[in-house]
């Protein structure tokens, strides 16, 4: 009989390489890269899903290869080079049966089916980029930002001139400009804006729809940078990671900060929510996976994956409420067995006498 597919909830990315999946229900993970596959040259810089159904798994590593991993077979199926550009990978994207690529020099590109054929697009987003994301609901949408690069909006199909560019807040209260440094965006669903979160702590909401290109919602949170941001199923609040491990959830209709979330110890590198229930993943340089529900800020599950962790994607098509598997049956030639020594009457066992001392007679 075939040994039974495993499946997992999560896959995260580490430092050293490795791709990790991990089953939330049992706590276990499986290192899917080993043996002379790890290498910190090689280590995991982002993570995508290459189809709608999750069949397969685009991994990004820092030598700007990217490879399939198809969680079926369990193995690898393909592998590619993305030249162009300095840094690592900053974002990856589907784009129909095309890839969308994102280096820190700015540098975004379109790539084919055919290995060897050039990119079919690019666009420079400005160097010092720390992230570009798709709009899920139109994937010709990106959104890039950096360091001194603030947040833009590009067509891919008209690459030549961003759709929008955000303008800088107002000088601060001794009229000295506010250094720009968006770490991290999202699309908001149903709607035009994108929220970001920067290097400064701040959280800004933009609304492209509108005339104005300043931030609708400027709200500070912490002391520390924001690296990581996630959306709930409802749009109405976003989820931020600090370089500090503080992690919160806030209100993007009136700027608080909800609830924090606890029992972090390290940066937080990662965070998605999960798309129909109210749990949010994170990793970190703590080494962890943790899963939160975000109605009480509770810690629903923590897995320790012995690397330093960048990247996390979830397999959302599964279902996480479904119970293990029950332990697989005795057959039946076991169970007979059981049965006639069951039926045996015990025979009782004689009880030795003790021992007549020896009276010396």
């Amino acid at each position: 009989m075939a040994a039974p597919r495993r499946v997992y909830h999560v896959w995260v990315g580490a430092e050293t390489g490795a791709l990790k999946g991990v089953n939330l229900q049992r706590k276990e993970a499986a290192n899917l890269v080993g043996g002379s596959g790890l290498s910190r040259a090689r280590g995991v810089s982002a993570l995508a899903w290459a189809d709608p159904a999750q069949t397969e798994l685009l991994v990004g590593s820092l030598d700007r290869s990217l490879s399939v991993f198809s969680p079926e077979k369990g193995k690898f199926t393909a592998a590619r080079l993305c030249p162009g550009g300095d840094g690592a990978f900053c974002g990856l994207g589907v784009l129909g049966s095309s890839v969308v690529t994102a280096v820190e020099s700015g540098l975004v590109r379109v790539w084919g089916e055919d290995e060897a054929q050039e990119p079919l697009q690019e666009l420079r987003a400005g160097p010092g980029l720390c992230r570009m994301r798709q709009d899920p609901a139109r994937p010709h949408l990106v959104g890039t930002g950096g360091k001194e690069n603030g947040l833009k909006v590009w067509d891919l199909q008209r690459p030549q001139e961003p759709l929008f560019r955000a303008k800088n807040v107002r000088n601060d209260w001794l009229d000295l400009r506010v250094p720009v440094w968006d770490r991290d965006l999202q699309f908001l669903p149903g709607s035009q804006r994108v929220v970001t979160c920067t290097g400064h702590g701040q959280v800004r909401l933009y609304d492209p729809a509108t005339p104005q290109r300043r931030p609708v919602l400027d709200v500070t949170f912490g002391e520390a940078p924001l690296t990581a941001l996630a959306l709930p199923p409802r749009g109405s609040s976003v989820v931020v990671g600090s370089a500090r491990g503080d992690v919160a959830v806030i209100d993007l209709r009136k700027g608080r900060v909800l609830r924090v979330l606890k029992g972090f110890s390290g940066g937080v590198r990662g965070l998605q929510c999960h798309p129909r229930l109210p749990l949010v993943a994170s990793v970190g340089l703590d080494r962890f996976l943790r899963l939160h529900r975000l109605h009480d800020g509770g810690l629903r599950d923590k897995v320790y994956l012995k690397s330093r962790l960048t990247c996390l994607l979830l397999n959302t098509n599964l279902d996480w409420e479904a119970r293990e598997e029950p332990p697989p049956q005795k057959d039946a030639k076991d169970e007979e067995g059981d049965e006639l020594w069951d039926a045996l009457e015990p025979v009782p066992t004689p009880r030795r006498g003790r021992k007549r001392k020896n009276s010396g007679v």
